[in-house]
């Protein structure tokens, strides 16, 4: 992993550059991504705020941008979900929903994917629930994450809101 921090030779370009090669390293000796990006997504700490992204429009900090990057590109939907990490995969309309190999006859090779049509749902998407966080800004009285409440957010530790009443 590289990331290049905008002034080179500043704390927070050194601190990133031996915090993304500890983690080239845990990733070189076998530690599952799945692991470190439980660990380490979420973090929330400043520098933070929108992205251009559109699969990850806000970041909680540069930390959190990194590995929920890492979980969308590398991470199978499923493994992403179950640690937080959302994945948006109604960008360009196509699904690909991953099945288990079918054993056939010695030989015959298993089929792994099946390509879904644009505008069928798959029998998983019926049974997702809404992940009401995903997106939600930081509280701006108490710092804590809001949850979506209709067009806005509200938040759940000290009762304030994004501007809906």
């Amino acid at each position: 992993i590289f990331i290049t921090m905008n002034k080179e030779g500043s704390v927070i370009s050194g601190l990133m550059d031996a915090f993304a090669t500890s983690v080239s390293v845990g990733l070189q000796y076998g530690v599952p991504l799945k692991v470190l990006v439980n660990k380490f997504a979420h973090m929330r700490f400043e520098p933070s705020g929108y992205t251009n992204n559109p699969s990850i429009r806000i970041a909680k900090s540069i930390v959190d941008y990194v590995f929920r990057w890492l979980a969308v590109k590398f991470l199978p939907a499923e493994e992403a979900a179950s640690v937080g990490v959302q994945i948006d995969q109604a960008d360009n309309g196509e699904h690909l929903v991953v099945s288990k190999p079918e054993t056939k006859a010695a030989g015959a090779p298993a089929q792994a994917t099946i390509f879904q049509a644009p505008g069928t749902r798959a029998a998983n998407d019926l049974t997702m629930t809404f992940n009401n966080t995903a997106d939600a800004p930081a509280c701006s009285s108490c710092g804590s994450v809001m949850v979506r409440n209709a067009s806005c957010y509200k938040c759940l530790n000290c009762g304030e809101t994004s501007g809906c009443s």
